[in-house]
């Protein structure tokens, strides 16, 4: 895929209030040249926001993919909450995941003609790359090459750990659990890949470096991470997304926060919240390490967020909507 615009966005430092302003100023002239007949944007990023409101600005119409995801806690998580509740009333059309979504934007005055289920487009794109990573071996080996740890014996456990409401000591907690975990069972071993945030990275460095048996790396790349989803044991994670993905890849997850907008996998039994305190990481991992039935009951279960095709019905939308062109 080749990209026409780089906005060139990425900052040290910046705040959710730079970016804004940065995608508003230097969307606004591309979209001011292009004139699309609508706009998609996908999740809850403050660029999904900010995207939006270009379009808005700019009298065009909005498609947001992913709609109708709530918490209805504007702190939890923050800023995505806010970002996806304000995208729902600009939006032109509302491609959303669930039933569930569906609802919830109906609860708030959306109209319900305006409103597709879909599926997720990212469990398009997982099963997509898993089809690819099975069939090119030479990209395996490459994989495996840079993710060294993939060879290790042993039980993996893959974990990712970056919302701003853990920052200070709730994160810390959540370290102190993985230090916790290793330190008793030696066939186990967690694989970090850190976020770039320094309120992550000087936690994560502080509580978790030089640990036995714990890998801090660098970001992956997607399909690394996939391949590292897929030889994982669990998942342990703040990220919305791979809530939606491993339960495809027959992944249990525990989800570090008090609360998520993805409910369905809760539901479904492929998921459970657990939040941020120490005690409860430990008890709630152990468990699915000993508890070998507990762990094949949440590995087994269907995954509610789609079956690949979210994307083609999402084109069948527009056209539907627009009219084939």
């Amino acid at each position: 895929m080749r990209v026409d615009y780089d906005l060139d966005i990425m900052q040290k430092g910046q705040t959710p209030s730079d970016v804004t302003a940065a995608v508003i100023g230097r969307l606004s002239v591309i979209l001011k040249e292009e004139r699309p007949d609508i706009v998609l944007v996908q999740g809850d990023t403050t660029s999904t926001l900010a995207s939006a409101l270009a379009a808005y600005y700019s009298g065009i119409p909005v498609g947001h993919i992913e709609a109708g995801l709530r918490t209805y806690d504007l702190k939890r998580p923050y800023p995505e909450e806010g970002n996806r509740r304000m995208v729902s009333q600009i939006a032109s059309l509302h491609f959303a995941p669930t039933e569930r979504a569906k609802m919830n934007l109906i609860r708030e005055q959306i109209a319900e003609d305006k409103i597709v289920v879909t599926g997720n487009t990212v469990i398009d794109a997982l099963l997509s790359t898993v089809l690819r990573l099975k069939s090119d071996e030479k990209l395996r080996v490459s994989i495996e090459k840079n993710c060294d740890w993939l060879k290790r014996g042993g039980r993996m456990i893959l974990v990712t750990v970056h919302r701003r409401e853990s920052f200070g000591e709730p994160i810390r907690n959540v370290f102190t659990a993985f230090r916790r975990i290793v330190g008793k069972f030696e066939d186990v071993f967690i694989v970090y890949p850190v976020h770039p945030n320094p309120n992550v990275q000087v936690a994560a460095s502080e509580v978790l470096r030089s640990v036995k048996g714990i890998f801090l790396v660098e970001p992956l790349d997607y399909a690394s991470f996939i391949l590292n989803m897929m030889r994982s044991y669990l998942i342990l994670t703040d990220s919305g997304g791979i809530q939606e993905e491993a339960p495809s890849l027959k992944k249990p997850v525990l989800v570090l926060r008090e609360v998520t907008e993805r409910p369905e996998a809760v539901e479904a039994g492929c998921a459970k919240v657990i939040g941020m305190d120490t005690e409860r990481i430990f008890f709630e991992t152990q468990r699915l390490l000993n508890d070998y039935s507990e762990y094949n009951r949440m590995a087994s279960k269907q995954n509610p967020f789609g079956d690949g095709n979210a994307a083609e019905r999402i084109v069948t939308a527009l056209e539907t909507h627009f009219g084939a062109r």
